[in-house]
């Protein structure tokens, strides 16, 4: 099966406009979850999608320097924007990252996906469904074709926005799994949407360097907790960005 990542990408965003572009350890946000994405070797390739507002055209020149394809579609039809990326690629696995984990972790991304693959007839697999990773190493997997069908059928505003909840929202229609850590990590936050999450983030490259492991940042916060207190009172919103 053709295994493709497609990262999500836009310069809106209600928080901290612009984010993902932000300056960070001498590259860009998406510089680095493109770079971590990467380090994932059961991936064929990496799409990142926009949207096809002028707004957005930075992304694709950062695409571009970064030596990723991109997709343009709907801003706010995200579900039609992966299915057309899908397609064109000619995928018949998606992952689902968005492009505000610079913390992703491409050697979990990888376990995922073996997982997956061992266990036949999966539809969907996440690590969000039940939480226990940090949040900020979030990833979904499903196939092309649960994705087109989530097409056909979904009609609400949030489920056209947000990509998967059609999908992990009617297990009677698909088969659907959970990758869980043995520990609960979940109360960590390592994903970036508010400028609390960026000073965050930004003591962890600045102590680790860009290139680290997850037990590497968990050393580290144990080590010097007052870090998690930068973004601790951020609150989340209710889906994926």
């Amino acid at each position: 099966m053709k295994t493709i990542a497609i990262i999500q990408a836009r310069m809106g965003s209600t928080r901290l406009p612009g984010k993902v572009l932000k300056p960070l350890a001498g590259d860009t946000v998406l510089g680095h979850v493109v770079r971590r994405v990467r380090e994932a070797k059961r991936l064929k390739g990496i799409c990142i999608a926009t949207t096809l507002s002028p707004a957005d055209d930075p992304i694709v020149r950062e695409a571009s320097r970064l030596g990723t394809t991109c997709w343009r579609g709907s801003e706010n039809d995200v579900l039609g924007r992966y299915l057309g990326a899908a397609q064109a690629l000619g995928a018949s696995v998606i992952v689902r990252v968005t492009s505000d984990c610079p913390l992703f972790d491409g050697a979990l991304l990888d376990k995922m996906l073996a997982e997956f693959s061992a266990t036949n007839g999966l539809d969907y697999f996440s690590n969000v469904q039940e939480r226990r990773f940090p949040r900020g190493l979030d990833a979904e997997i499903f196939t092309v074709a649960a994705l087109a069908l989530a097409h056909r059928k979904a009609k609400e505003p949030h489920e056209r926005e947000h990509v998967t909840p059609y999908i992990y929202q009617h297990p009677e229609q698909f088969r659907l799994g959970s990758f869980v850590s043995k520990v609960d990590l979940s109360d960590h936050r390592w994903t970036l949407d508010t400028q609390e999450d960026l000073q965050f983030i930004e003591a962890v490259y600045a102590a680790l360097g860009p290139r680290f492991t997850t037990a590497d940042v968990l050393k580290l916060l144990k080590a010097k907790p007052e870090l998690a207190k930068l973004n601790s009172n951020v609150k989340q919103k209710m889906f994926l960005d």
